[in-house]
C-alpha cells in the first residue's frame, strides 16, 4: 500500500493558495483515478483507490499546514506502512520556479514548516516527496502572507503544467520508478 500525502490547510480562504498545492495534486490524482477523497479520519480527508495495480491512500491532512506531521504519524501507524518506501508527501517550495518540481527520496524539511513537522513525527526524514513550485517570495514580502496569497493568471497557467508533472512523477514513483522521476523531472529547465 501506498500512503500519498498532499499538503495544504484546510478551508475555503486556502484554496487555490500556493501553500496549498499538496492539495491541488492530490486532486488531480483523485479524479484521474476516480477516488472519492472523502473520508475523515487520522485528521485527513482520505481516499482509496488503486494505481498502476497498487493500493493506494490519498490523503489531504486537516491540521493546518505545520502540524501536517500529526496526521501523517496517525495514517503511517494505522495502515503499518514503511514511510521510506511507501508515503509520498507532496508540497509546495518557493525555491523553484512556478510549476517546476523537484523530487528527493529524503532530505532537510528546507525551511518548509510542514516538513519541518512531519520530520519530527517521523523521527526522521527519509521519506519520498515531490516538491512543487510556487516561485521565490518577492524582497521585503512577508513568508507567511506570499504562500497563502494566491497565483496570477500567468503562474496558474505554469502551475497546471505542474501539477500534470507532479502527478506523473507520483504515478513513476509508486511504480517503483523514483529515479526515473528524479531523472525526467530534477534537470534544470533549458533557457528557450
Amino acid at each position: 500500500m501506498f500512503i500519498i500525502v498532499g499538503l495544504g490547510n484546510p478551508g475555503k480562504e486556502y484554496e487555490g493558495t500556493r501553500h496549498n498545492v499538496g492539495f491541488e495534486v492530490i486532486d488531480r490524482i483523485a479524479e484521474k483515478y476516480n477516488i472519492a477523497v472523502d473520508g475523515k479520519k487520522h485528521r485527513a480527508l482520505i481516499g482509496k483507490g488503486m494505481i498502476g495495480g497498487q493500493k493506494v491512500i490519498l490523503a489531504k491532512p486537516q491540521t493546518y499546514m505545520n502540524l501536517s506531521g500529526e496526521s501523517v504519524r496517525s495514517l503511517l501507524d494505522y495502515y503499518k506502512v514503511d514511510e521510506t518506501e511507501e508515503l509520498l508527501v507532496i508540497y509546495d517550495d518557493i525555491s523553484l520556479e512556478n510549476g517546476q518540481i523537484r523530487i528527493r527520496a529524503k532530505g532537510s524539511a528546507g525551511g518548509h514548516n510542514g516538513i519541518k513537522n512531519i520530520i519530527a513525527h517521523l523521527n526522521g526524514q527519509v521519506f519520498p516527496r515531490i516538491k512543487v513550485g510556487v516561485g521565490e517570495k518577492p524582497p521585503r514580502y512577508d513568508l507567511a502572507d506570499y504562500v497563502l496569497g494566491h497565483f496570477s493568471k500567468a503562474e496558474q497557467e505554469l502551475m497546471e503544467e505542474g501539477y500534470d508533472h507532479a502527478l506523473h512523477a507520483a504515478e513513476q514513483i509508486i511504480d517503483g520508478e523514483i529515479t526515473a522521476a528524479m531523472n525526467e523531472y530534477n534537470r534544470k529547465k533549458k533557457e528557450v
